[in-house]
């Protein structure tokens, strides 16, 4: 993502006034190693972060969409692909979140299976906060409602509830391997080569 800074940088020099026709699409970003920044959420920037990027020499065009953004001094064809000119290293321990236990978990009730939207998940701790649990990767794993309500707080070892998988603490590339299972609905074709999703893709979300 562009810093404050960089974006308060770039909206000091770059063109300010573009105009266009209808709402422009995003672009997918590529770290320097061409593989997406991120899977889920996809990796992706609204066109004026990317028209200033272009701008300031921050990004290299990989591929263009057939349109074209234009000021009174800058004109450029809206880019569809971009890649990082310096590499972004990611932390290998990514940070204890709703959002990452989720995705740690593939959305799923770790008691009864079933995949739900994030919406309707809940945190239960394996071992009942009443009862000494802590709140970390080791003792969190999603629920759904019902079933986090009727493990109420048992202990694991009472009346077989237990999780399905036993919670750990994931790396980056773990989740990144989880993210990929989980592929926008609207892709544009222009992607497809840089993404590498484990279903056949369905697209084209955008128009060129």
């Amino acid at each position: 993502m562009i810093t404050r800074s960089e974006n308060t940088e770039m909206n000091a020099i770059a063109p300010k006034v573009f105009s266009s026709a209808g709402e422009l699409p995003p672009a997918l970003v590529l770290n320097a190693d061409y593989r997406p920044l991120s899977y889920y959420p996809l990796s992706l920037w609204g066109w004026q972060d990317v028209v200033k990027a272009v701008f300031l020499e921050r990004v290299d065009i990989v591929q263009k969409y057939e349109r074209v953004v234009s000021s009174p001094s800058f004109k450029i064809e809206l880019p569809s692909v971009i890649a990082l000119k310096e590499y972004v290293h990611q932390s290998r321990n990514p940070a204890f979140t709703r959002f990452n236990v989720f995705l740690r978990d593939k959305f799923s009730c770790q008691y009864c299976s079933k995949p739900f939207a994030a919406s309707d998940l809940t945190f239960d701790h394996v071992i009942p906060r009443s009862r000494g649990g802590k709140t970390n990767w080791e003792n969190v794993v999603a629920a759904c409602t019902k079933c986090n309500l009727q493990k109420a707080n048992k202990m694991p070892s009472k009346g077989g509830v237990n999780p399905i998988r036993p919670p750990i603490r994931p790396n980056t590339y773990q989740l990144q391997e989880n993210g990929r299972k989980f592929p926008p609905n609207h892709l544009h074709h222009s992607w497809t080569d840089y993404l590498y999703w484990d279903i056949e893709l369905d697209y084209d979300g955008f128009n060129s």
